[in-house]
């Protein structure tokens, strides 16, 4: 897996076998920073990243320049693993949070940018994230949620969905949290 662009463009993480996770793939990756470069500066952003896998995402963000990274990841491994990687990479700016992301949601307080979240595909409760995420206080006004699934959901009738993009069988749904 390698990291797509910004400074740290073309380092490579590599999970080790049997890792527990499904990265998101370096083209939809690419996809999906292709639409964000477009519409963010990345200068100093605060970003929230749920199910934190692999952290390939957190490491985009970080790369080309966000301010504060939150990973939340529950598996102990994987955790570590993404620490581990952040560390490596000289990135600081990346917290991780071993949690359940639900539980997390629950009783986090900060404010984010863009809070992005890759669930497990076939994890229950998908459906519901928009909702949790938009009117949970997280989202500064204006902000992105921004939900990677499978083509199984679709989000188009949400007031606040903005747009689908899909690349393969990566479907990336963003949300747009409302102006006060």
């Amino acid at each position: 897996m390698r990291i797509i662009g910004g400074r740290l463009r073309g380092k490579t993480v590599d999970p080790p076998a049997g890792y527990r996770a499904r990265p998101t793939t370096d083209f939809a990756r690419e996809g999906l920073f292709n639409v964000l470069d477009n519409e963010y500066d990345f200068d100093g952003l605060s970003v929230l990243d749920l199910f934190g896998g692999t952290g390939a995402i957190s490491y985009e963000f970080a790369s080309r320049g966000a301010g504060s990274i939150y990973c939340v990841e529950m598996l102990q491994q994987n955790a570590e693993f993404i620490r581990n990687c952040a560390r490596r990479l000289g990135l600081d700016n990346v917290r991780v949070i071993r949690h359940n992301v639900f539980d997390f949601l629950e009783i986090c307080k900060v404010k984010f940018d863009i809070v992005f979240a890759d669930p497990p595909y076939a994890l229950e409760g998908v459906d519901a994230l928009p909702q949790k995420i938009l009117s949970g206080g997280l989202l500064h006004p204006g902000g992105y949620f921004i939900l990677e699934h499978s083509g199984d959901h679709s989000f188009t009738l949400d007031e606040r969905f903005v747009k689908e993009k899909k690349y393969g069988n990566v479907h990336f749904s963003f949300f747009e949290q409302p102006e006060e």
